[in-house]
């Protein structure tokens, strides 16, 4: 068509993978400032990723396999993190997700994110363990009885999957117009095509322990390539298999596999901190990284002249850091950081705990100076799930103390609901505290589309305290309009952050 603007710009967001790809563990991980979600657990299912975790999400890249296994460091690494997909413990954490069923190892099949993996081993020539794993999710994940796929149908894709795997192939990029070869469930299959035409799939001692291919013909020719085209199933015929009962080298030559590859507009990645902490007491030594092998990384501290980075460097001061990477004469997006500095003699105890899926960035997080945000996505929120906020900020030494305010949102349709009570005490030894103004009260149980920062205030004629606690009471189960009542669902409280005035 000649829209080569359009073809450029899907090109590039295309790759834009290798962005959330951190080296370090090999694993896809939200962005936080741009320095990685920490602390990072694979299995934890959180707003970083839909209705999945890491593993589940760590191998979705059909548009660009090479390019990824590439950036992985090779086919063997590629092999070896499937392998460790499919043998990893059988659990996750975090949030709860009715979506992430029919689990072999972390290999998620109830979920589609996970339904090309099994195939991924033909790109690493190896298709006999696509063979074994096919076969095992088509024996053991699907049954006939009424609740017999192992997942939301989700339009379809549950049963197509099987469909299409147990006649011997899946469409792992459709838009390749490639079939990844699997393995047969069937002796025989034929598609009866809109052109008047068949094309049949055709088993030669196929058993339940004979499921790896030992040879195969294309209309009666030798045929050794682990997948197959559209346009080969379109002209009719018969593509025929011969099994066996143990691995075979058939198509695992280099010009025997599938591959996908982006060539044109490559992307280069703007560099990420891989070092360092973007909120701070004292100082915090930064280390910058590109995903770009070979690329150049410059930076430029508080709108400064660029300057190329060679090493570590000290950010002793709060501060704003713009980077970018460059190779060949290209360069990568410019990235913008705000580092902030706590107040070193400025301390919090925390008494109840947060969820780590929505941790903020961590102990420090109600008093680093960074605002949440209307949405809780951005990361900035503490989440506390069904459970009170018990906080009490040490100021290092007594001080006057003229206002407490503390922010908190509310998002119903997220479970998100400000606290039912707030009240705020002052104390100069830690342990016996008075209350600094009246008890606050919010009618948090009225329904309401309206996202928004609820904001409490604490105000008094100056005094002096050194421990400032805030106690804010859950709403706890939802309300009978809510739609996770039925369910005895929980509320979430988000907070962020307690300013001392």
């Amino acid at each position: 068509m000649n829209k080569k603007e359009v073809y450029k710009e899907y090109t590039e967001r295309a790759q834009n993978y290798k962005n959330v790809f951190d080296p370090e563990t090999q694993f896809m991980r939200g962005r936080f400032r741009n320095t990685w979600f920490t602390p990072f657990d694979p299995y934890e299912v959180n707003f970083n990723y839909t209705e999945a975790n890491a593993w589940q999400y760590s191998f979705y890249v059909p548009q660009d396999i090479s390019g990824f296994t590439n950036l992985l460091g090779g086919k063997d690494k590629l092999e070896a993190n499937l392998d460790k997909l499919f043998v990893a413990e059988y659990k996750t954490s975090g949030r709860h997700q009715v979506d992430i069923t029919g689990l072999i190892g972390q290999y998620a099949h109830g979920n589609e994110p996970s339904h090309h993996m099994a195939y991924l081993y033909n790109f690493v020539n190896k298709p006999y363990k696509t063979q074994e794993k096919v076969h095992q999710i088509l024996t053991q994940l699907y049954t006939n009885t009424p609740n017999g796929i192992s997942g939301n149908e989700d339009c379809g894709q549950m049963s197509a999957w099987y469909i299409f795997s147990s006649i011997g192939f899946y469409p792992v990029t459709p838009g390749s117009n490639q079939y990844i070869i699997g393995t047969p469930l069937f002796n025989k299959a034929t598609f009866n095509l809109e052109s008047g035409k068949t094309f049949t799939v055709s088993a030669e001692n196929l058993s339940d322990t004979n499921i790896y291919i030992a040879s195969a013909t294309l209309n009666e020719k030798p045929y050794n390539q682990s997948y197959i085209s559209h346009e080969n199933l379109m002209n009719g015929g018969t593509l025929h298999f011969k099994m066996k009962d143990s691995p075979t080298d058939w198509a695992t030559k280099d010009n025997e596999i599938p591959e996908t590859r982006i060539e044109d507009h490559i992307i280069i990645t703007p560099p990420f901190i891989s070092k360092g902490k973007t909120a701070f007491k004292g100082e915090t030594r930064v280390e910058l990284q590109s995903n770009t092998k070979d690329a150049s990384i410059y930076y430029s501290e508080n709108n400064s002249d660029f300057k190329i980075y060679k090493k570590p460097f000290t950010i002793s001061e709060a501060e704003t850091l713009k980077v970018y990477s460059q190779l060949n004469g290209i360069k990568s997006k410019t990235l913008t950081t705000n580092f902030f500095k706590i107040d070193p003699d400025l301390s919090i105890k925390l008494d109840s705990e947060y969820a780590n899926q929505y941790n903020a960035g961590g102990n420090n997080a109600l008093i680093d100076g960074i605002l949440g945000t209307q949405d809780f996505r951005t990361g900035t929120w503490q989440g506390y799930f069904d459970t009170d906020l018990i906080a009490t900020v040490d100021l290092g030494s007594s001080k006057s103390i003229n206002m407490v305010k503390v922010n908190f949102l509310q998002d119903q349709r997220s479970w998100i609901f400000p606290p039912s009570e707030v009240s705020c005490l002052g104390s100069n030894d830690g342990i016996n505290f008075s209350i600094i103004d009246s008890l606050i009260k919010i009618d948090n149980s009225t329904p309401s589309e309206t996202v928004k920062i609820n904001t409490t205030y604490f105000k008094q004629v100056s005094k002096k305290y050194r421990f400032i606690k805030v106690i804010a009471k859950k709403l706890g189960q939802l309300p009978k309009w809510h739609l996770g009542h039925k369910d005895n669902g929980r509320s979430w409280l988000f907070v962020d952050e307690i300013i001392i005035k």
